[in-house]
């Protein structure tokens, strides 16, 4: 069976030299290309399972080995008591980033029959003698050609995704009051997330923000930004704080300076 490659020259050659004299012959040329690229890519069953081998090492360093329980400062109880939120995540990843991936195949397939339809409609019935055969192949070939860099960075980006998804079942069923931001640098930063970094965010709602025990800094609250991971290849994360007295005293109310001081006290005498 011929390659993509050989297929676009063979289906472009045909063309330069007939021109678009039936719907028959764009037809069976759109089918051959659909077939040849199909052929060619590397098959789904393949990159599904890579996807599902990376994320599955992410929840076995995040969660079996502890990584989030660290790097948050939590207790194994607390973990082992969300692990099955966070089993549930990694089935919920694997599935989206496998539908990701079918619609960006389907999408660059389809990208690239429009090309050649919309090019070989325009060639006069008997072909044509000017026709510029390698800049047009190139061009027919240059979504599918892009193809594996873009499934690449969809396995990297939903990585990511996929790691502060965890971090963020931790802090919304282990009671977080606060996400102090951590960015990781990149070679090309984004502007906003570098000003971000090391700034604390409150968790709006949470249980010592509803018992008044503390207030939001100038930063304001976790929900008033982005979210470390949503934005695309994004590598920033919350380092998440469970016990209001590792806040600033700014972030303090009256009721909060109290309550740690009672709290102070009562560890002293005992």
């Amino acid at each position: 069976m011929e390659s993509f490659r050989e297929t676009v020259t063979a289906a472009v050659s045909d063309f330069a030299e007939h021109g678009y004299d039936n719907q028959e012959r764009l037809e069976h040329w759109m089918a051959a290309i659909r077939a040849a690229a199909e052929r060619d890519l590397t098959p789904e069953f393949d990159l599904v399972q890579g996807l599902k081998d990376t994320f599955e090492a992410v929840y076995r360093r995040q969660v079996e080995q502890g990584s989030l329980m660290r790097t948050h400062a939590v207790d194994r109880y607390t973990l082992d008591r969300i692990k099955p939120k966070l089993r549930d995540e990694l089935d919920r990843r694997i599935l989206a980033s496998a539908n990701l991936i079918r619609l960006n195949r389907a999408t660059a397939i389809q990208d690239t029959l429009q090309r050649f339809s919309g090019w070989a409609t325009s060639i006069p019935i008997g072909g044509s003698d000017v026709v510029r055969r390698n800049p047009v192949k190139s061009d027919i070939r240059k979504a599918l050609a892009s193809l594996p860099f873009r499934e690449r960075r969809v396995a990297i980006d939903q990585g990511h995704k996929f790691a502060a998804n965890l971090s963020e079942i931790l802090a919304t069923d282990g009671g977080a009051i606060a996400g102090a931001w951590r960015h990781h640098y990149v070679r090309y930063p984004r502007v906003e997330h570098v000003a971000r970094a090391g700034n604390i965010y409150l968790v709006r709602d949470s249980w010592a923000h509803k018992a008044g025990l503390v207030k939001p800094s100038e930063h304001g609250y976790t929900d008033e930004i982005t979210k470390p991971g949503e934005e695309v290849l994004c590598r920033c994360a919350y380092q998440w704080l469970f016990s209001f007295g590792r806040l600033p005293s700014e972030m303090l109310t009256r009721k909060g300076h109290e309550e740690l001081e009672r709290v102070r006290l009562q560890m002293k005498a005992a």
